[in-house]
Formats: C-alpha cells, structure tokens, sequence
C-alpha cells in the first residue's frame, strides 16, 4: 500500500459572541498565536476568516489528532480574546458588505481581478493534501477521483443559509465559488506536461499570474507533492472531517490499486460530471445522483453504501476502518446542513444555529 500521506486545511469563521456575526479579528490571531502556531494559521481574503493547516500526517489517526489540537488552540486564542469560532460552509446571516478585506497584496489583487465576484466570497471550504509525489500519477487520479467529487460534496455540506435567508440549497457556498473562473469540476488531462502546457498557456496570454489561481475542485498542487482535493464546505465535526479524508485516502488507495491491475476507473465527461455535483449542492444526502454506468438515478445513500465496499478492501492496509466507518454514522443522521436546517426549524432563531455550530465545532477537542 502506497503511505499516502495526508495533510488538512480548514477556513474558519470568526465569531462575536453577543451578536453571533462575523468579525474582523485576524490581526490579533495572527499576532498572539504567532508563537503556538508558527506556519500552521494564516489570514485568508477576509478579516472574519482564518485558516489553519496541519502538518504533514502518515495515516488518518495523526491527521485527528492534528485537527483536534489545531482546534484546540484555535478556541483558546479566541477565548482569550471573548470570541468564538465556527467551522462551516457560510454564516448563517452576516453579510458580505459588512466585511473587511485582509490588507494583503494577493487579496487586493483578486479584488481587482474579480471586483464584485471576489468581495462575495464570504465563504468557507476544507481542503484536503493526499501525497503522491509522481506527478503523471497525479494526473491520472485527479482523472478518475472526478467521478467521486459529488459524493464528497454530499458528506461535506454546510451552508444552507445565506443572509439570513434558508436557500433550499445543502452547498450553498459552492454556488457562490463557482462564480470565479477555473471552479468546479477539473478538466482531464492525458500527463503531466499536457498539464503543464495548459498552465502555460494561461500564463503566457495572462489569464493568471501563476497556477494557485486553477481553483478546480481536484488539483494538483503546484508546490507541495500532493493532490489537493478542494470540494468540500469546511466541515463542522471533527469526525465528519476525518471520515471524508479517510475516505479521499481510500479513494485513491483504490485507484492506485486498480491502475497496477492495469484497470481504470471509467472518465466520464466534465458536464455530466458537473450534473451530479448540482444534485448533490442541492439535497445533499436526501438526493439522488445520476449512476452513469447503469444509467439511471439512484438515492445517494445507497451509493455511498456501494463506495464503502469499493474501498473495503484498503482500509484494513490503511488503517482507517473506524474512522471511515463513521460516514455511516453521517448517512444516519445527516450532516452539518441538515443539522443546521432542523435547528432553525425548531427555534425560528439563527443566532441559535450559530450556538450549536460553535459547540460542535470544539466538540471533542478537548477544550
């Protein structure tokens, strides 16, 4: 089994704890966890948000442990400071008028480039490094793990609201991402340097300044040695993150474990592709996505049940059979939207879906 090593970004909302918005904080974050976290926390476009990175983990149990402590520190600064933090896909009611762009050359440069676009990007993801070192051998991947970006999506769902309002959408901050240019689905390339031919070429006519601005849902990351798999809302429990990076690892044990057979996972095309990811936006795990093979809609619960026995076989050399196992757990009793949605049905209040997602967000972190 290939070590596969793992590495987990997560953008945070920073909270005031009387009003429950967003507020601007990063300065201070910065300056008092400059010591505790070294390179591990860094500002993102807006001062509300935070991001947070662990080291370099072997296997999915160091990978928890990482979340787990990041967290950790992350509420003990925030603490120290009388404000919260929240791990999820949007804020339920703040709005992104109301923000403060982080004074920093590359976000004032989005901000030219992308004006409007850019200053909406009130949103939060959770950004998952798988390591392969063999870029042709990234591309391959990044190929066939296409397929399975709906289904990751689906588990990963955060943000039904946006200014105050239930948008009948489980992701809707990947409806307000995909409003920038090179989102959503990857294209499929036949190597390496066909990859590297089209990031040329968007350099050369000045499309981008340089390859981190390829904001695909899968890319291959053009510093670090890894696969970057950037599809899922930022994830509120700590389990359901380590679950679905189990499950990216295993994934792509699995198609490792294939291409030494000589076999491949099938490549469909970027639009239908693309079908299944808006069903998945949509209803998250209550849907259906479309099985291409079979040709026919099938309940997205039942086809996370069949990726569980694809990937059976790789856990065990893994090692992360109970902690992908708690997807189950997830298909039982929804996720992150599906909680949110059921709270605000039941209090008629969002600054309550605000307090339940602070406590599940140090929930477990031994705070």
């Amino acid at each position: 089994m290939e070590p596969l090593t793992l590495g987990i970004e997560e953008e945070y909302q920073i909270i005031d704890p009387e009003t429950r918005e967003l507020t601007s904080f990063i300065t201070e974050f910065l300056e008092q966890g400059a010591m505790v976290f070294r390179d591990q926390m860094k500002p993102e476009f807006l001062q509300s948000q935070v991001e947070v990175g662990s080291n370099v983990c072997q296997n999915i149990k160091e990978a928890k442990f990482e979340i787990k402590r990041l967290r950790s520190m992350v509420h003990e600064v925030a603490r120290n400071n009388n404000r919260h933090f929240v791990a999820a896909g949007t804020h339920p009611f703040s709005r992104w008028e109301d923000q403060l762009v982080t004074n920093h050359e590359r976000y004032h440069m989005l901000l030219g480039n992308m004006r409007i676009l850019a200053q909406r990007l009130l949103i939060f993801g959770m950004h998952v490094h798988v390591g392969i070192p063999d870029r042709n051998l990234q591309i391959d991947i990044m190929n066939q793990m296409a397929y399975f970006m709906p289904h990751l999506l689906a588990l990963s769902t955060s943000s039904p609201f946006w200014w105050g309002r239930n948008t009948g959408l489980k992701s809707y901050r990947s409806i307000i991402f995909e409003d920038l240019p090179r989102t959503g689905v990857p294209e499929q390339f036949n190597s390496a340097m066909e990859y590297d031919q089209y990031v040329d070429t968007l350099v050369r006519t000045g499309c981008i300044d340089e390859p981190t601005k390829i904001w695909w849902d899968i890319r291959p990351h053009p510093k670090f040695p890894t696969l970057e798999f950037r599809v899922c809302d930022c994830t509120t429990k700590v389990d359901e993150v380590i679950a679905i990076t189990g499950m990216i690892q295993a994934l792509v044990a699995k198609m490792i474990q294939l291409r030494k057979r000589n076999q491949t996972w099938r490549l469909y095309r970027r639009t239908l592709l693309a079908e299944n990811k808006f069903r998945s936006i949509k209803d998250g795990l209550d849907g259906s996505l479309i099985d291409f093979g079979r040709e026919r809609e099938a309940p997205l619960r039942e086809l996370m049940e069949e990726m569980l026995d694809f990937v059976d076989d790789v856990l065990d050399p893994l090692d992360s059979r109970e902690e992908v196992e708690y997807i189950r757990v997830m298909l039982d009793q929804g996720t992150s939207a599906d909680r949110q949605l059921a709270k605000y049905e039941e209090t008629g209040d969002l600054k309550d879906v605000v307090d339940m997602l602070v406590q599940e967000t140090i929930e477990g972190c031994d705070t």
